[in-house]
């Protein structure tokens, strides 16, 4: 009778407890008789024995209504354990394994929450324990390998879709040129940028101008991009990913000398729209503002899409089954099913080849020298936004799931 640990990691999104919910609801259903517990902000809470028993806490109502809540019910961390598997930190985590009698380890996460589900299936490898380790994806970006899309995905790009149209119609009402720049999430990969294409509903419409970190970024082109999108529309709406660069790979945003360092070395990349505004404003002297959607592109549970939160769902239950049937040192993904028809299935791929890697939005669906989205990523994206879900509202308000610390 083996308790199963589960833990959420990186950056929160709409789904990551749709996610939650379908792990607990599987290991509860699973009559193995041991408890889901759940480690209070990922790996980092769970080396201070920060853990709370979700079998015992969390009832049949809370857990429908924590499918419906966004961000991380059990909070989060950015935490990336040592690359040397003989780090002090390897026995302390495993000597919380055998305190609380953990059979099996559940991370939700990304790319560096991969990571950490890799190292530890290694270094349980090397000592031959017995505990079984499965990451089940979680995204806005899309960025991991070997799965056709990540839970987050869908629900960011239905949130970034419906911001931008909502954008379109408040600046298309003045009869002066204007030009607004909307900066979204994406550091390397533009796969939420391009979801701003969906928002265009004719030939001509905006937004006009999709930048990517998939194609290089240059001021002049952006100058003549403007001249040609100004004799289309007076008011033009230009999106752009948070993380592109020249050709050089220097980040736009980086020309102020702004961009700073998070807890993993990563660039922290904000800003670029306000270069971009500087820029137009000095060189076409038209009314301009820019717009950074921010934390709003993963936290938006009124946006969620039902197909999003069914998949996030299915992806915990999945990552149950694994853990269950045997399974360590892997990842749940998605393969979507040829046919005309949206069908989708789930596999377990060696997180070892998954992690560390990243997914890049395909170059051949970037078109108008590298700065529009072809027909081809509409039909890749369209089927991941469908469906409302029922929520709980309360007093006008959405309904959530909260956990008093």
């Amino acid at each position: 009778m083996k308790n199963l640990v589960i833990g959420q990691s990186g950056g929160p999104t709409a789904v990551i407890n749709a996610s939650l919910y379908g792990a607990v609801k599987a290991f509860k259903e699973s009559g193995t008789g041991g408890h889901v517990l759940g480690m209070v902000n990922g790996i980092e809470g769970f080396l201070s024995d920060e853990v709370i028993d979700l079998t015992e806490s969390l009832t049949n109502e809370d857990l429908e209504l924590l499918k419906l809540t966004p961000a991380a019910y059990l909070g989060s961390c950015r935490y990336k354990l040592p690359e040397d598997l003989t780090s002090e930190v390897y026995p302390a985590i495993f000597d919380n394994f055998r305190e609380m009698n953990i059979g099996y380890f559940l991370y939700i996460g990304g790319n560096d929450s991969m990571d950490t589900v890799d190292k530890l299936s290694r270094y349980a490898a090397s000592i031959q324990s017995p505990v079984r380790f499965i990451g089940i994806p979680k995204t806005i970006d899309n960025d991991l390998v070997l799965t056709d899309h990540t839970p987050g995905f869908g629900s960011a790009a239905k949130y970034v879709a419906s911001t931008v149209r909502e954008i379109v119609l408040d600046a298309s009402v003045y009869q002066q040129k204007s030009v607004t720049i909307v900066e979204i999430m994406g550091r390397h990969a533009g796969w939420l940028t391009a979801a701003s294409r969906l928002a265009r509903k004719y030939e001509g419409d905006n937004p006009l101008l999709i930048y990517l970190p998939e194609a290089p970024f240059e001021l002049e082109a952006f100058y003549h991009d403007l001249e040609n999108a100004f004799q289309k529309n007076p008011n033009i709406i230009v999106c752009v990913s948070e993380g592109i660069a020249d050709a050089g790979g220097t980040f736009i945003c980086e020309y102020s000398d702004a961009a700073k360092l998070d807890s993993f070395g990563h660039k922290m990349l904000t800003g670029c729209g306000e270069i971009l505004e500087t820029f137009v404003r000095d060189k076409f002297g038209v009314k301009v503002r820019s717009i950074e959607l921010n934390v709003n592109q993963r936290c938006s549970g009124m946006l969620a899409s039902l197909t999003d939160i069914e998949e996030a769902a299915m992806a915990g239950e999945e990552g149950v089954k694994a853990a269950l049937s045997g399974e360590t040192g892997k990842m749940i993904a998605f393969r979507r099913e040829s046919g005309n028809s949206y069908h989708l299935s789930c596999t377990a791929e060696d997180v070892n080849k998954i992690c560390n890697q990243e997914k890049k939005f395909p170059k051949e669906w970037i078109t108008g020298n590298g700065c529009d989205i072809s027909e081809e990523f509409l039909t890749y994206v369209l089927p991941l936004i469908q469906g409302e879900p029922s929520r709980v509202m309360e007093q006008g308000l959405p309904k959530y799931l909260y956990r008093r610390p």
